[in-house]
């Protein structure tokens, strides 16, 4: 069976008016026009919806069957066009956001920022380790991803729209809290506590030594930067991290940075997707809001 949606429309003009030629006006077409696609209609049912009585045109019992069922599709039809409105005007939808599980102490407050705007959207924040965040690029299990370095096998489109300095931390109490200039060698003489290997964060603080010609002292490794600020502020080992993770324990005075020569280790967010993806209007604006209306400057540098 094959029932088109103008046919729907039609059968619904005639049934609420119980006359073809008022239907007619109603759809702003001829009456021979409406005549035709009902019986296209009755040929598709293959039962009659209509008949007359006497000059009084009427529904049979396939008729009303149809016309509740119509009633629903016709309903369902206008809610689908007023939620695809919606969708274009920005104002509502769903956005479905993976970071990068560093890029969580900023995030959540950019997402913050922009729900402000559109108040009535949903989103849903996804903080994972670099392997499940690529999986999810791969897969286009989201519509934004932000990451530290984008992947070189997979074809996205990234864009850098904030400075993520990499820094050498210390618990207060550590000697070297308060020297000035402290050379690159003689950092690379502490035990380090760092990010697994595998992470973006681990890749360029090894590159960054060895391009120096020296070699990262590993003491020990943590999948989780939380877990290197504990270890770090009960005096473990030195550390290194992205500046944004330390901000609440900079003002509490629990770990302080060091001044190290050619530091901090300068990368970037950027902000990722899948070249081909077609993005929503929703995370169209929100690309927009983060590569243009967005404050980032306190997180530039080291004060």
């Amino acid at each position: 069976m094959h029932i088109t949606l103008r046919q729907l429309k039609i059968f619904h003009g005639v049934a609420s008016h119980l006359s073809y030629t008022k239907a007619a006006e109603a759809l702003f077409l001829t009456q021979p026009a409406v005549s035709m696609q009902i019986r296209q209609l009755e040929d598709n049912v293959g039962l009659p919806l209509f008949e007359m009585i006497g000059k009084s045109l009427n529904l049979t019992s396939a008729g009303d069957e149809l016309l509740l069922h119509c009633n629903q599709i016709l309903q369902d039809f206008k809610a689908t066009e007023l939620a695809l409105e919606k969708l274009k005007t920005h104002k509502h939808g769903k956005l479905k956001v993976t970071v990068a599980s560093t890029a969580n102490y900023f995030s959540a407050t950019l997402l913050a920022s922009f729900i402000k705007v559109y108040p009535d959207i949903q989103v849903s924040l996804d903080v994972t380790n670099r392997e499940t965040l690529l999986k999810a690029l791969k897969n286009n299990d989201c519509d934004l991803l932000i990451m530290g370095k984008p992947p070189s096998d997979i074809d996205v489109k990234a864009t850098a729209f904030m400075e993520n300095p990499l820094v050498v931390i210390a618990p207060a109490n550590h000697p070297l809290r308060d020297e000035k200039q402290i050379s690159l060698a003689r950092i690379a003489e502490e035990s380090m506590v760092v990010r697994e290997l595998g992470s973006g964060t681990r890749f360029a603080i090894e590159r960054f030594f060895h391009a120096h010609d020296l070699t990262l002292n590993v003491g020990a490794e943590m999948s989780a930067t939380e877990a290197i600020k504990q270890a770090v502020s009960a005096g473990l080992y030195l550390g290194i991290v992205s500046l944004h993770s330390i901000e609440q324990e900079l003002e509490t005075g629990r770990l302080v940075v060091l001044d190290v020569e050619e530091m901090p280790i300068l990368r970037h967010w950027y902000l990722v997707h899948r070249t081909e993806k077609r993005l929503t209007p929703i995370a169209q604006a929100f690309c927009e809001f983060l590569l243009e209306g967005t404050d980032t400057s306190r997180f530039k540098s080291v004060d």
